[in-house]
């Protein structure tokens, strides 16, 4: 079984996770990944699908904050103009999104003979890092059949980490980066309620790593380079929240991407999406008013802790999976090991 962050006794803050320490503790959540490993060939999709329905038919309420804006992310205008999504989500690399985009549109007309005809079109929610480092990005090599393959791949309970869907060919403060995930959970009105966090890391400056206990990881023969990485975070909770709320949710992440030793560089697309399962917004509501549930926002701190912790930990955990990787022209990128390359 991969060992994660705790198996090494290091934690990030002071709140409990959820029982799989996953975004898949949030009810209704799913995950799946599909893997290309061929030669100089690195990459993959990764889906997330907020609920089993017809997305287009019961949307989720959401936001996104673009932390740093160097990405060629799909339907984020839409997304923060209505705050809601219509689509599952996908991530995969940068040259992808396309790939990504037509396969979302494929599988929502499939679904839905209405779209384009007597309702509008729908808005695909494609995120995306650039693997081009380990994996031959100009091949191109991602086709629509590969983002089926993860969407259909997604199921509840455990997630694979590490250099598994998207995060094939990532890398992170000069390691092997990838996917990671972790959750928290807390009570509110007396309620149990979960946050989690799904990372594509594949961003920081080798040497620019902070543990929670202060140390700094150095990888061998690390040599200084600009910040030119990126990094996806989507955050699901089932806490009911406003649109807004999400947006401030959102922010958040970037605390935790602080802790860790990040500063957004100028070469760095930084994004970050959440989304609450709760309450859908049903696309042929006939009322012209409808009921919204809020938190209210005098304890909203709860999640922004919770967000925050789960970041630094999403991230933690998809370099401590990632195993060493040598891809394109012999680019390695060497595994990350609690008590390994450690500099005090």
């Amino acid at each position: 079984m991969t060992q994660r962050l705790r198996d090494f006794g290091l934690t990030c803050g002071i709140m409990q996770p959820g029982p799989l320490n996953a975004i898949t503790d949030v009810p209704g959540v799913k995950l799946g990944h599909h893997t290309l490993r061929d030669g100089d060939i690195l990459t993959g999709f990764t889906a997330l699908l907020p609920h089993d329905g017809n997305l287009f038919r019961q949307k989720m309420r959401a936001a996104v904050d673009v932390i740093n804006g160097f990405g060629k992310s799909a339907g984020l205008m839409q997304l923060a103009e209505l705050g809601q999504i219509e689509t599952p989500l996908l991530l995969g690399n940068t040259l992808a999104v396309g790939t990504g985009f037509d396969a979302l549109v494929t599988r929502a007309l499939a679904a839905n003979a209405d779209i384009g005809r007597r309702t509008g079109t729908v808005n695909p929610v494609v995120l995306e890092c650039n693997d081009g480092y380990l994996s031959d990005i100009r091949a191109r090599a991602l086709t629509e059949e590969h983002a089926f393959a993860a969407l259909d791949a997604a199921a509840s309970g455990p997630v694979a980490e590490g250099a598994v869907g998207a995060g094939a060919g990532m890398t992170a403060f000069g390691f092997k980066g990838g996917i990671g995930t972790a959750s928290r959970r807390f009570d509110l009105d007396d309620n149990g309620y979960s946050l989690g966090v799904l990372a594509l890391a594949n961003f920081g400056n080798a040497g620019d790593l902070v543990l929670p206990d202060g140390r700094r990881p150095v990888p061998p023969r690390a040599r200084p380079q600009a910040e030119r990485g990126s990094v996806i975070l989507v955050i699901a909770t089932d806490v009911p929240l406003e649109s807004r709320q999400l947006q401030r949710v959102a922010r958040r992440g970037g605390a935790g991407l602080a802790r860790l030793g990040a500063f957004w560089g100028n070469g760095s697309g930084d994004i970050a999406v959440a989304f609450s399962t709760a309450d859908p917004i049903e696309h042929d509501q006939p009322a012209d008013f409808v009921a919204l549930r809020a938190l209210n926002e005098n304890r909203i701190d709860t999640l922004f802790r919770a967000v925050t912790e789960a970041t630094q930990e999403a991230v933690l955990n998809a370099m401590v999976t990632a195993p060493a990787t040598t891809g394109r022209d012999g680019h390695h990128r060497p595994s990350w090991e609690i008590g390994v390359h450690l500099v005090e």
